[in-house]
């Protein structure tokens, strides 16, 4: 098959390998990918690389980083087939969510992956994380379209839509957990495709990136305890724009007096409150219970099923657009690149 795929290592455990002498772990030159990784070469594809210099460390990550890899893309856009994003797994899920906001029109997979285990370790997880993104990212469906048009993570057996992921364990091989979504698809003995949840835009416009990102937010975690004076530090930070607030169970908070007047006095002075549950599973429901209810009726947003890095990045997406706060707002509840369910 007469397949391209561009790998674009961005830094992480991945592209690392011991160094002979001295036993430190090193970046190794992805130009030289058919040689470490011998297997790629049974695919018969175009395998092109390009490296960021230096690498990143992923907890480094920053908008910039995205702009500057929306921009490869965008600029190898139609020299491709597909994307293969190798990256560190500490901000993978922010990246993957970011992206998916910045490619607008996409219709090529942008597959991140990465390892827990540097590639040229003996036991090593990246190998085979890297052959199955590859694999994903040059698929086509019977139309010759691509299998996975979207933004997505593949670790450890299993494809999960970028902005549905958080990364779950330091630990273990399958690092990444999409608990309100299921995979997109699995790799056993086949890659097993579940094409029903796959998102396709069904538009024929050319690929759109959007690098104008409004980083004016704050995330508040509600604790037992807090108290009216870190709130107000938080609402009162100097040209914020949003907070997202994240509350109990289904979207819950306090009902103190305290609470509700400094929440209520920061949505009147036309901040963005979303609220987005603190439990990995499950999804805010805002007239479950009386909390919610009196968060809905001074302004609170409901973040539906979002994750928090799907809803930090989706803010940085729409604030950048220059537009007015109430089609912020409704464009939060809207599913834009299916990263909420809607009932």
């Amino acid at each position: 098959m007469d397949r391209s795929i561009l790998l674009i290592y961005t830094g992480g455990t991945i592209g690392m390998k011991q160094d002979s002498e001295t036993l430190a772990l090193v970046p190794f030159n992805f130009d030289q990918i058919m040689q470490e990784v011998p297997e790629l070469k049974k695919f018969g594809y175009r395998i092109d690389s390009v490296s960021f210099d230096p690498p990143v460390d992923s907890s480094e990550v920053s908008p910039g980083f995205w702009i500057k890899l929306a921009g490869i893309i965008k600029d190898s856009y139609m020299q491709y087939d597909g994307f293969v994003v190798l990256h560190g797994t500490d901000t993978m899920s922010y990246s993957a969510s970011a992206l998916s906001f910045m490619l607008e029109n996409l219709s090529k997979p942008v597959i991140f992956t990465g390892s827990q285990l540097p590639i040229g370790i003996l036991r090593t997880d990246g190998k085979e994380n890297l052959i199955s993104s590859i694999e994903i990212a040059a698929a086509i469906d019977e139309n010759q379209k691509a299998m996975v048009p979207e933004v997505c993570i593949y670790f450890e057996n299993k494809l999960y839509r970028g902005n549905r992921t958080t990364k779950y364990s330091a630990e273990n091989f399958s690092a990444f957990k999409s608990a309100n979504y299921p995979p997109l698809a699995e790799a056993g003995v086949h890659m097993k495709y579940n094409s029903a949840q796959i998102f396709k835009t069904n538009s024929d416009k050319a690929l759109r990136i959007h690098t104008n990102l409004d980083t004016n937010v704050a995330i508040l975690k509600i604790f037992p305890g807090i108290s009216p004076e870190v709130m107000n530090s938080i609402v009162g930070i100097e040209g914020l724009r949003a907070i997202i607030l994240e509350t109990y169970g289904s979207g819950n908070a306090p009902t103190a007096g305290w609470f509700i007047e400094i929440l209520d006095k920061t949505v009147k002075k036309g901040i963005i409150v979303v609220n987005v549950t603190q439990c990995h599973a499950g999804k805010v429901d805002m007239e479950a219970y009386s909390t919610g209810i009196l968060l809905k009726k001074i302004g609170v947003v409901s973040g539906h099923d979002i994750t928090t890095e799907a809803a930090l990045t989706k803010l940085f997406f729409l604030m950048g657009q220059k537009i007015d706060i109430q089609i912020i707002k409704k464009l939060m509840g809207n599913n834009l690149r299916g990263e909420i369910t809607i009932d």
